[in-house]
């Protein structure tokens, strides 16, 4: 990337004018010419909002082609994006505004209305409003007053493009600063390494508030010159009418799980597709299978985070090796070290890149470390949490336990967050749910520590039965699948210590927008469980 061109100049597929970039469901079709032009318009308005170069732009809104184009918009603008979940609170988008201090909220002509007191509160200087439609609100009134053209601010690779929250599962959520040079490393890696050409045309199920539908999704395609079939949200019956306009998909685990359950999902239905993705979760190596034995694909795991971006993907070309998300992506240096002061650290809210680092051997359950043009800048106003999360040498602790084999091949563990110490003993929930995801009737479970007066921490497993779902709390002893039959069948693939103290049954795991199973609140619904537990339980 020049000094001067930014993400979206040096994105920008100056070839592609005329042909298709974005479509609707409706049949609204926008041309790569016809988005230039928009894009520029937007921008305008932005400008005439009070918006200037460095300024943050928040972006809660329905999905729809005109928050694309409003994305490109604040690139060009020189501006930082920063999206925000439509599920938020005001409560949480206090939060947010008040540490972001963006020059403008665009959210839906509903929202902005409710959120009246909030917006003087925090001293928002000002509000634009763009209707669920996406041809709807102030924003879009604007802009259609506005010239075609635009010249776009200089930017260099440095410089911020977008801050996004993270999940906040370890405390206040901190914004992860992504610059022009992040985002443009990814995007090119990828669209080379998964073969993104113009003649793809990728089938968009995901939402645009997040690094897996906004920067993975959209910016690849920019790099391809390729097209988007754009969905309004993940809708099974929906995403299959369309499957046959596409070639691409990117997904999460419970969108290959759902498209399994629809008898719709055939050979003949995805005999179009070139590839299908998956990520932002761990996919169980049972709905890879069904699904490579329903369609012929098999589908190609990837792992990445919000402050980075992609780190690894399995092959286009070559095994695509189920329960791995590949090896490191050529530009992306990745170690796993010695966890347990890093866990113990990170427990206490003070990870230290200071430690000494000591790399684990082929096979050893370590924290994943990762390097290259890919990596965040930091975390927004939060110097201290910065220099927690990335060492001298440029690497930046995930958070993440995983393992390498002599192929190189990563294998996600779990979060170092979520390791649990029962009676001086490391347990990794990951390996525990592989074995009860294992067994008959199981559709799939999770695992997690809770507190527990003599051992510290207990091994505790809640699972989805695949048969009719079961209400909360242990099934029946006599029941085919219950918490003494499960129990069972573990002992004789676990060691003692390893063994859950009680196995619970619910209809449905806690989940957020992007599949991941959400264990805090499994943990907080569950706290009182052992709180007069005598020594050891059904599992001891």
């Amino acid at each position: 990337m020049s000094a001067e061109a930014g993400l979206f100049g040096a994105l920008w597929p100056h070839a592609a004018q005329g042909r298709e970039f974005l479509r609707e469901p409706s049949g609204r079709s926008i041309s790569y010419e016809q988005a230039a032009a928009r894009s520029a318009q937007l921008a305008r308005a932005l400008a005439r909002f009070g918006v200037r170069a460095g300024d943050r732009v928040a972006v809660q809104v329905e999905k729809s082609s005109t928050v694309v184009l409003l994305y490109l918009a604040v690139l060009r603008l020189g501006a930082v994006y920063l999206p925000l979940n439509t599920a938020y609170t005001e409560a949480e988008l206090d939060y947010f505004l008040s540490d972001a201090e963006p020059a403008l909220l665009v959210c839906t002509p509903e929202r902005a209305g409710a959120l009246q007191a909030l917006i003087a509160r925090v001293q928002l200087p000002a509000v634009a409003t763009l209707g669920g439609d996406g041809e709807s609100g102030t924003l879009v009134q604007a802009a259609a007053c506005e010239p075609a053209q635009f010249e776009d601010v200089p930017r260099a690779t440095g410089d911020l493009a977008a801050i996004l929250y993270t999940s906040g599962t370890t405390g206040r959520s901190k914004g992860a600063m992504l610059t022009h040079g992040n985002l443009l490393a990814n995007a090119r890696t990828l669209a080379q390494l998964w073969r993104f050409s113009s003649e793809d045309r990728l089938l968009h199920a995901l939402p645009l508030f997040h690094i897996h539908g906004l920067f993975v999704a959209i910016n690849t395609t920019l790099a391809a010159g390729a097209g988007v079939l754009l969905l309004p949200r993940f809708d099974p019956a929906l995403l299959l009418r369309h499957l046959p306009q596409a070639t691409v998909l990117m997904g999460v685990p419970t969108h290959y799980i759902r498209l399994l359950a629809d008898p719709a999902l055939t050979r003949e239905a995805a005999a179009h597709m070139r590839l299908f993705i998956c990520g932002s979760a761990p996919l169980l190596p049972e709905t890879h299978q069904a699904f490579r034995e329903r369609t012929g694909h098999v589908i190609l795991e990837r792992y990445g985070l919000s402050e980075t971006g992609m780190n690894c993907s399995n092959p286009y070309v070559g095994e695509r090796r189920p329960g791995s998300v590949g090896v490191p992506l050529p530009d992306v240096q990745l170690r796993i070290v010695e966890p347990v002061a890093a866990v113990e650290e990170s427990r206490a809210g003070n990870a230290g890149p200071e430690a000494a680092v000591r790399e684990c051997p082929v096979g050893q359950i370590g924290m994943i470390e990762v390097r290259g043009p890919n990596v965040f800048a930091g975390y927004w106003r939060n110097p201290e949490r910065t220099r927690e999360a990335i060492r001298a040498d440029g690497y930046f602790i995930t958070g993440d336990l995983g393992q390498r084999d002599a192929d190189g091949y990563v294998t996600i563990v779990g979060r170092a967050r979520d390791l649990i110490i029962s009676g001086g003993y490391n347990v990794y929930p990951r390996e525990v749910e592989l074995e009860i995801d294992a067994l008959p009737g199981v559709l799939e479970s999770a695992v997690f520590g809770l507190p527990h007066p003599d051992f510290g921490e207990a091994v505790t497993a809640v699972i989805v039965a695949a048969a009719a779902a079961r209400g909360p709390g242990p099934a029946p002893e006599h029941s085919a699948l219950g918490e003494v039959q499960v129990l069972a069948a573990l002992r004789q693939r676990l060691a003692g210590y390893k063994l859950p103290k009680r196995v619970l049954f619910v209809p449905e795991l806690p989940r957020n927008i992007m599949g991941k199973v959400q264990k805090a609140q499994l943990q907080r619904a569950y706290a009182g469980l052992y709180a007069a537990a005598p020594a050891g339980g059904p599992g001891a």
